[in-house]
């Protein structure tokens, strides 16, 4: 994606997922080749008008975006420069701003689904029409593509040799970070009649959700967030498992929207790891199935939906299962999977648990990654709903929505996925909820109406004595849901839904 004039006096840099002046691979690179340095992001249409036809004017991404740019713009006035913010489609904005400015070159970090990858070719051939290069740069990932490959050169699809492959091939270069000199005096005003304020939430159709209030944004609140956990991070193995305790980073929306590098996370990480730190070690293993997951999506592309839906932020759930098999199988249909499915996204299945993790991901764009494994679980093999459509709400929903990760983990858990959980491995939510949530702290938070159950029946209402839910001021099916399937007979009717796969050795 290089076209002739590669570099020269003036070039933009156009943000997407790399909300940051830090460690950043296109900005150090524009200002390492460039006098003149213009930075900008676009509100792409092609992406938000996807939201808003979902009724999603609400979304805490675009509020998390918004909240991170005020931030960004400020270091850049500071610097003497600015951040250009647009509204529109990224595919004819940047080109046209590209022309304004009279820059000779537009630098960007890579991004790795189909439709990004559509999005820049489209870019890439207007700006070559006006003799303006285009750089695009690894950044949001440590190996892309197929940099790891098996020893016959192949692609893994199975995580753990993959990891090994990873960590033997790193080195401390591949960490190094992109420093960015702030104070060189590259960073060059923005011209007065393409000086435009930054477009409000209302004028993109979108409202505040008051997300800075519970999740810190931008570059200051990653940082905040990462030297927290940095006082934790020895103890994660330990901890990240059980909601109700301080365990994970809270750091995936940041990595999503790149308000920090994966460089510095991998680095701290890693450090530890050599250190002899348990904690540590598990961590990185979370961050290298990041790479894997976009490993995966880059080379199989197939896993995401028709480049035409516009999956860049949002996304449509995609349609194809990365074992070919595990497409016939028949998933519940009609006006029963709706009800069920609708139970589920509105936590009312009666399993307090799986409940309590959707009023969790409703409330903030937030849930516990051991709870995302709980309720996809049981949204496919409790409830026999197509995985599709809980890997769509979660797309909806989650505040660290990444396509490629979340396609990944629902395809774990429907075991149609690379390197996925045996069909016959089926969570019981009642056991998973006494294994992680023991005292029903987690619980009591999301369904205060449990609150008075005892911890051995907290677990599973309807298995509590009358006097015990008298007492707790419970009536099963007006307070709290009778559960809507029973986990024993839907283990079955999954075993026999699962059939029609081959069979997997146990």
């Amino acid at each position: 994606m290089t076209a002739r004039n590669s570099t020269g006096s003036r070039g933009l840099v156009w943000l997407r997922r790399d909300l940051r002046v830090h460690d950043h691979h296109a900005l150090r690179m524009a200002v390492k080749a460039c006098q003149e340095v213009w930075v900008a992001f676009v509100f792409d249409t092609d992406i938000l008008s996807y939201l808003l036809e979902r009724d999603l004017n609400k979304d805490r991404r675009v509020d998390f975006i918004w909240q991170s740019l005020q931030e960004l713009d400020a270091e850049l006035r500071a610097k003497g420069g600015g951040l250009i913010v647009r509204h529109g489609k990224a595919v004819e904005i940047i080109p046209q701003l590209a022309k304004e400015l009279g820059v000779q070159a537009v630098f960007t970090n890579k991004d790795y689904e189909p439709a990004a990858i559509e999005r820049d070719r489209i870019v890439s051939l207007a700006l070559e029409s006006s003799e303006i290069a285009f750089h695009g740069y690894k950044d949001q990932v440590i190996f892309e593509h197929q940099e790891v490959l098996t020893g016959q050169g192949g692609v893994f699809s199975v995580f753990t040799p993959y990891k090994n492959a990873w960590l033997k091939k790193l080195q401390a270069t591949d960490l190094d970070a992109h420093a960015v000199n702030l104070d060189s005096g590259r960073f060059a005003s923005i011209p007065k009649s393409l000086d435009l304020p930054m477009p409000s939430l209302s004028s993109m159709g979108f409202e505040s959700t008051g997300i800075q209030s519970y999740l810190p944004t931008g570059m200051s609140g990653a940082s905040q967030l990462f030297e927290e956990f940095a006082g934790r991070i020895d103890h994660y193995h330990a901890t990240r498992d059980y909601p109700s305790v301080k365990g994970p980073s809270y750091l995936s929306v940041h990595s999503r929207f790149g308000t920090i590098s994966i460089r510095a996370l991998v680095r701290e990480a890693h450090q530890r790891m050599l250190a002899g730190s348990m904690g540590a070690t598990i961590w990185l293993s979370e961050l290298i199935w990041r790479d894997f997951y976009f490993m995966i999506l880059s080379n199989h592309p197939r896993l995401a939906p028709s480049v035409s839906k516009k999956t860049l932020l949002h996304g449509t759930a995609g349609h194809e299962s990365f074992k070919p098999d595990y497409d016939k199988i028949v998933w519940e249909s009609g006006p029963k999977a709706q009800k069920l499915f609708k139970a589920w996204c509105e936590g009312k299945t009666g399993y307090p648990l799986v409940d309590a993790a959707m009023h969790q991901l409703n409330q903030s764009g937030y849930m516990h990654n051991r709870l995302r494994m709980v309720v996809a679980c049981f949204l496919i093999k409790d409830l026999g709903i197509d995985w599709r459509w809980g890997e769509q709400y979660f797309a909806d929903h989650l505040n660290d929505f990444d396509f490629a990760a979340n396609n990944g983990g629902w395809q774990w858990a429907s075991s149609s996925g690379c390197d996925a959980q045996p069909y016959f491995r089926i969570f019981n939510p009642i056991t998973q909820s006494e294994k992680f949530d023991a005292e029903g702290k987690f619980i009591k938070k999301y369904l205060p109406q449990l609150s008075k159950l005892s911890k051995k029946t907290i677990h599973a209402p309807w298995l509590a004595g009358d006097i015990e839910l008298e007492i707790a001021g419970i009536r099963l099916g007006r307070d709290y849901p009778l559960p809507i399937v029973q986990h024993d007979e839907a283990r079955k009717n999954t075993l026999i839904r699962y059939s029609v796969v081959k069979k997997e050795s146990l």
